[in-house]
């Protein structure tokens, strides 16, 4: 194997999850939706 395979993959991988932190910190959190009851209890 090539020298510093290993290291160009770990590299890789470092780039990527730090794009991945990046997008995740920005994405709205999702609440917890309130289920919607209908008047009339009987239905």
């Amino acid at each position: 194997m090539a020298d510093g395979y290993l290291e160009k993959h770990h590299d890789d991988y470092e780039a990527r999850k730090a794009a991945w932190l990046r997008k995740k910190r920005h994405l709205p959190k999702t609440g917890q939706r309130q289920i919607e009851r209908p008047e009339n209890e009987s239905l």
